[in-house]
């Protein structure tokens, strides 16, 4: 595991995958190794009650929405941020928007200049893993830094 100043980046969505990420990065890590808890507020793809006819929509509507999600984002780098703290890490939250999500979190690493990317797995494979994709995959196959993916402990 790294052992310099340079920020560890952990990926963070609120799942129990992403939990297991952090509690890795805290078991494996120095006290007080600094820690950036990155989420993602991926876009709305789609207002289905727009343009359907008849259906006013209020022009603060839309906006409304985008907001709600990128809060709801900072919602859950905050939850993040604050487990890493608890495992002794030197945390904060950062979220960006923007798809695709593992584009974000390798890019973020990169402005970042994190030494490690940490990212929880669902530990899909085969076809369940060609189906649906895998971010943590796709992280590192695609980022020049190290990637620790983990896995929950009961999985």
């Amino acid at each position: 595991m790294p052992d310099d100043d340079s920020p560890v980046l952990i990926a963070y969505d609120g799942s129990e995958f992403a939990n297991s990420a952090i509690a890795a990065v805290s078991a494996e890590l120095r006290p007080g190794r600094e820690a950036v808890v990155l989420t993602v507020a991926e876009p709305i793809k789609a207002f289905p009650f727009l343009g359907v006819p008849g259906v006013a929509v209020d022009d603060g509507a839309v906006d409304r929405v985008l907001a709600s999600n990128k809060e709801g984002a900072e919602k859950v780098a905050a939850r993040g941020a604050a487990l890493a703290r608890e495992g002794g890490l030197e945390a904060r939250p950062l979220v960006v928007e923007g798809d695709p999500v593992w584009r974000l979190i390798v890019d973020t690493a990169e402005e970042l200049q994190a030494k490690l990317i940490a990212i929880g797995s669902h530990g899909r494979s085969g076809l369940g893993l060609v189906a649906l994709g895998s971010v943590a995959a796709a992280v590192a196959q695609h980022s020049k830094r190290s990637v620790l993916i983990a896995h929950p402990e009961d999985a």
